[in-house]
């Protein structure tokens, strides 16, 4: 068969049929970082991998990251210390195997809080519970394309504080003090709009929502335009909600979308491998 891309919505994201991720020529890869770069992200039905195999297609990315410390700390399956443990089962000791449990994760982009966050995160699904747990994306790019002129102006040249205290599912990072104050929690200062290296389109650039701050504001005003500018980027034109299947590998450019996760039953298994792009560059302010 040969490589065919399908969009899944108008706004963000593609689906890549027609390939194998194990077997992949250099011109269908070629195509595929195409069709990432342009869709934010892309998804590959039916694949049948090993750790070797995801490990293989994610270092044509680029470098990788090792897993984030989390809740449970570093969890990867033994011997593949490159490969994160997204799960919220427990081993016959009771521990946990991976992190992030059955709980809601809140709109987020991967470690934003970092000078230089990851360009790309995959995610392969294992095993899945019968309903719950999608994964939302939201295209960051359309987001900024379609924002009123207005809103545009209240952001321009401006900086994002992205804080690190908590990750995704709310749990408060290892070795991290909790604060409210921005300017005293860990975390990058980042430009509200960057540009992709590859494309040179401007993407708004928002991180997580707790403890932001917009830099030159005072606190209410700042909250008040990370409101306005959150109700914006996640209305539903701009986002697709993913409906995972057993062999569904998908990968997402960190620099032009954010993601979030639906709750789902906890006694119910869920078990996902997920790689990390290392960033190859800190994020770029873009210049209109």
């Amino acid at each position: 068969m040969a490589l065919v891309v399908t969009p899944v919505t108008p706004a963000v994201g593609a689906e890549i049929s027609g390939v194998d991720v194990a077997r992949l020529s250099d011109a269908d890869f070629a195509a595929v970082e195409q069709a990432w770069h342009r869709g934010a992200f892309v998804l590959f039905r039916n694949q049948t991998l090993c750790d070797d195999d995801l490990l293989a297609f994610s270092r044509r990315l680029g470098e990788l990251d090792p897993p984030p410390n989390q809740e449970n700390g570093r969890m990867s399956p033994p011997g593949y210390p490159d490969i994160y443990v997204v799960s919220n089962v427990l081993d016959d000791k009771g521990q946990p195997i991976g992190a992030l449990g059955a709980g809601e994760a809140v709109w987020h982009t991967d470690m934003s809080y970092l000078e230089a966050p990851p360009d790309a995160s995959m995610l392969y699904a294992l095993e899945l519970p019968p309903s719950g747990g999608d994964t939302w994306f939201c295209g960051m790019q359309a987001a900024f394309a379609a924002m009123p002129e207005t809103l545009k102006a209240r952001i321009r040249g401006r900086r994002i504080k992205h804080d690190g205290t908590y990750n995704s599912g709310g749990y408060l990072r290892q070795g991290v003090t909790p604060t409210d104050d921005p300017h005293q929690a860990p975390g990058a200062w980042h430009p509200a709009v960057c540009v992709h290296p590859a494309t040179g389109a401007p993407a708004l650039y928002l991180g997580r929502r707790r403890n932001s701050y917009v830099e030159g504001c005072t606190p209410a005003e700042s909250e008040a335009l990370l409101d306005a500018l959150w109700a914006h980027a996640t209305q539903p034109q701009f986002t697709y909600a993913h409906r995972w299947r057993v062999g569904d590998l998908v990968l997402w450019d960190n620099r032009t979308t954010m993601h979030r996760r639906d709750p789902f039953d906890s006694t119910a298994r869920r078990v996902m491998h997920r790689t990390q792009i290392k960033g190859s560059a800190r994020p770029v302010a873009y210049a209109a």
